[in-house]
């Protein structure tokens, strides 16, 4: 693997288009191995986290030779015991070893204490690692920065390198062709086809800002609809508070009435009882 990354780095440093002549890539390469190793901070986490594995491991050897003794020391009086305390102690043995195999899967599994440990201590270091080789990849001009020691290769490779969106266009618009039927459709799709990545990105600008007038002008009529519909609300209530106390009034009156006339009939028939 290092020897290819070697060949393709005598490539890419010598490599020029034969159509258009162009300065050669300028190339790099860091040994990850040495700067950890003098990066003192690294080393710390390195100890502390070898403690804690040399910790678990001494646990986890401990607990294996325990079971190990329980299994030479039933075979040996196995032929003294019952059946009933071979089967128990069968039990018991093979309880201890789910225990450890519980054990060594939350130190050493996938997603063990070992895992979460070393990226806690050990990634913030190589983080700060990476993020210094960027730095000076972009501030130095390189085109490419290898790692010699790993087998990932590149650490750092400058932007102008990235096709990433050349190759999503190509597999959007292979996916587009495949569906078209007219001709109309066919032709506006090699005019898209032709267009640079400048093109598209500044034709999505476009879309984007009258996009961003539109939502702006669905808002302001939005907001003025609500504006138009609370006042309508407002009306209403007052209409509904006058009508209510309008109603109430002349209920008012019409008991009043009531009672009087009532009063006057009663007054009517005592004078005539006297």
């Amino acid at each position: 693997m290092k020897r290819q990354v070697f060949i393709l780095l005598v490539y890419l440093a010598g490599f020029q288009p034969l159509v258009q002549a162009q300065k050669p890539n300028r190339i790099a390469y860091i040994d990850m191995e040495f700067i950890l190793a003098n990066v003192p901070e690294y080393q710390e986490a390195s100890a502390q986290l070898e403690e804690r594995v040399q910790q678990w491991k001494t646990q986890l050897d401990g607990d294996l030779n325990r079971v190990e003794g329980m299994k030479i020391s039933l075979e040996q009086e196995r032929p003294l015991l019952t059946k009933e305390l071979i089967e128990e102690r069968e039990a018991v043995i093979a309880f201890e070893e789910s225990k450890i195999a519980e054990y060594q899967q939350k130190r050493f599994g996938a997603n063990g204490d070992f895992i979460l440990q070393k990226k806690q201590l050990i990634q913030p270091i190589q983080d700060q690692v990476f993020n210094a080789i960027q730095e000076i990849g972009t501030q130095r001009n390189y085109d490419y920065i290898f790692d010699r020691t790993s087998d990932v290769g590149m650490v750092f490779s400058a932007e102008k390198h990235n096709i990433s969106d050349q190759v999503l266009r190509t597999i959007t618009r292979a996916s587009k062709r495949e569906q078209l039927s007219s001709k109309d459709e066919i032709e506006e799709m090699e005019v898209e086809e032709n267009r640079t990545v400048e093109e598209d990105t500044e034709i999505e600008e476009k879309a984007q800002a009258v996009k961003a007038v539109q939502d702006e002008r669905a808002a302001l009529i939005e907001a003025r609809k609500k504006e138009k519909d609370s006042i309508r609300e407002v009306k209403q209530r007052e209409f509904d508070e006058r009508r209510a106390a309008i109603l109430a009034e002349r209920q008012r009156k019409k008991d009043s009435i009531d009672t009087a006339r009532q009063k006057k009939i009663e007054d009517i028939k005592k004078k005539d009882n006297d």
